[in-house]
């Protein structure tokens, strides 16, 4: 998530330097032709070209307010996670005790109980990150080699390689007993199986008289929404944006650019005979602009993707595990995570 109120000049030409360069030299190469060999035909009416970059416009609008509201729905139901963990934290302190049991369990073992299931929640806060953070066929890191290239280039930028950093195996390891990380590591989905850890233990803690049966239903439903908030941003990860307007977008905004020059050439051809040199910078800059609508549409549409767009995961799994720690009274806290180069992860 980019944490800087807007975008620096270098930032931006480091998102679409590439694209100005061949902006520019097609741009240029339609005025030679059109100037120097007197190639009259090769300019169009503008009133077309108008017509077909306002029906541009309004298809782009559309596929970036889609984008948009996947990366919106994406953080709300990441604060959901976020609520529902600190409930889950205070119900389990307040829930598990000794009112109902026949023979007491002293503090320190009612304190692991706390403890195990709290941390094993953190755990799971990491191993779903993990998981949504797995490349799919349509994301740019797995698309080809320039845009794999820059992707990395992207990522590296920011400080952090969000699939190689070794963030979630070394949570794991802190937060889930080793004889248990070695069981549920090799689950496909060690999210899913996490949570259902968790409800076993429920269970065992009802057959011990730990809980009553509405405390374990109301811990269980806490455990339910867990399920859901993870089935949530499972959907949004593994169905894309309809690739038939993502590429249709795509396709329009080329033909826009590629016709651009085309109009803009005779337009300023009018205005005098150095004149026609105006319609490159301004074909560049109409052209920026519509590139950068599709661009900024593109790279929204995934917020689990690793990039700058990204719902910013690391650290809101940080503030969870610093918020439950604080309950359990631990003395080592972690800092929360900081951006980098502008970029909260």
């Amino acid at each position: 998530m980019f944490v800087t109120k807007n975008f620096t000049a270098s930032q931006l030409l480091k998102f679409t330097g590439f694209h100005l360069i061949w902006l520019t030299l097609w741009a240029i190469a339609v005025t030679a032709f059109y100037e120097y060999f007197h190639w009259e035909w090769l300019h169009i009416p503008w009133l077309p070209l108008s017509v077909i970059g306002t029906a541009v416009a309004f298809y782009v609008g559309f596929k970036n307010n889609s984008a948009y509201d996947r990366l919106w729905e994406a953080r709300k139901i990441w604060g959901a996670i976020i609520n529902s963990s600190r409930m889950w934290g205070a119900t389990v302190r307040a829930f598990i005790g000794n009112q109902f049991t026949d023979s007491e369990v002293d503090k320190k073992t009612m304190a692991a109980i706390h403890k195990k299931l709290l941390y094993r929640h953190i755990g799971w806060l990491y191993a779903l990150r993990s998981q949504l953070l797995v490349p799919t066929s349509w994301e740019h890191v797995s698309q080809n080699k320039y845009i794999k290239r820059n992707t990395h280039k992207i990522r590296k930028r920011y400080g952090i390689n969000l699939t190689q950093d070794g963030v979630t195996e070394k949570e794991l390891d802190e937060f889930l007993p080793p004889e248990e990380l070695t069981r549920l590591i090799d689950y496909k989905n060690t999210a899913t199986q996490i949570i259902d850890q968790q409800s076993q233990d429920l269970a065992d803690l009802r057959k011990l008289k730990l809980i009553d049966d509405f405390r374990h239903m109301e811990l269980q439903r806490l455990l339910n929404s867990f399920y859901t908030h993870q089935g949530k941003c499972e959907r949004i990860k593994k169905f894309p944006l309809p690739r038939q307007y993502g590429s249709s977008s795509f396709i329009f905004v080329s033909i826009f650019i590629f016709l651009l020059p085309l109009g803009m050439v005779s337009e300023f051809h009018k205005l005098g005979e150095w004149a026609v040199w105006m319609s490159v910078p301004f074909t560049v800059i109409v052209g920026w602009v519509y590139l950068m609508m599709e661009l900024v549409g593109d790279y929204s549409e995934n917020p689990f993707e690793g990039l700058g767009n990204d719902i910013p995961m690391h650290s809101l799994c940080r503030v969870i595990e610093i918020d439950l720690k604080e309950m359990l009274g631990d003395e080592d806290i972690p800092a929360p995570v900081e951006a980098v180069n502008g970029v909260l992860m």
